[in-house]
């Protein structure tokens, strides 16, 4: 739909619009990525709770390959059978029933999620299991210092909110104003979709209008 509302506000033409349906193609692949950064927040989220609960289990006396499997039961209440980390904790307990060392199984998740603070995390418990170190005290630090990263990003996200939503009204206006003059003086845009001038003139305007869409989403995200 967003394609098609484009093509008829640059070019109105049937024949661009077929020619340019493989471009249209890429945006599954753009949202697929949005989602995925949405699913690496939503884990990171549950993953300082996970690590919470896994140092309490170990504050109860579990050793560090049962803590995992103990704190399952209080990741299901929290996020349910189907959660992100209730998934990755069940499926880390398995391995560490294999015989896999816990390190190593942190190290894979790290690889898996892609995330700094996880990885961090893994690297940090893998010293401090071979060193003999407190792992309480580090677990319960290391998820201070990812509350703190994710209370800046949220103060972020919240003064932004409104920038965000000034940005999605100015992404819509020059198509409001096309089709306003195009409702109230109907052929007013006709040269510019009719001449091999206009043409060349409305596609410097789609160009000049995706990259000052591509740095207003730029100038947004600010990483922690």
């Amino acid at each position: 739909m967003v394609y098609g509302i484009v093509i008829y506000t640059f070019y109105r033409s049937l024949f661009l619009f077929f020619l340019g349906l493989p471009i249209a193609g890429i945006y599954p692949f753009i949202r697929r990525r949005e989602l995925a950064v949405l699913r690496q927040r939503e884990f990171a989220r549950e993953f300082k709770e996970g690590i919470l609960i896994l140092a309490a289990s170990l504050s109860a006396g579990y050793s560090v390959e049962n803590a995992f499997s103990a704190s399952l039961g209080e990741l299901r209440t929290l996020y349910g059978e189907n959660g992100l980390i209730t998934r990755e904790f069940e499926f880390m307990s398995k391995r560490i029933g294999m015989k896999c060392p816990v390190e190593q199984v942190l190290l894979d998740l790290a690889d898996r999620s892609g995330l700094d603070d996880v990885e961090n995390f893994a690297q940090v418990f893998a010293v401090a299991k071979r060193s003999g170190g407190q792992l309480v005290p580090v677990i319960n630090h290391t998820a201070g210092i990812i509350r703190e990263k994710m209370q800046v990003r949220e103060e972020i996200e919240t003064l932004n909110a409104s920038r965000r939503f000034e940005q999605k009204i100015m992404n819509m206006i020059p198509f409001f104003i096309v089709f306003y003059i195009n409702a109230t003086s109907p052929g007013f845009f006709d040269m510019m979709y009719e001449t091999s001038l206009g043409r060349i003139m409305m596609s410097v305007c789609l160009l000049v209008y995706t990259a000052a869409y591509w740095l207003s989403g730029k100038l947004l995200q600010i990483e922690v």
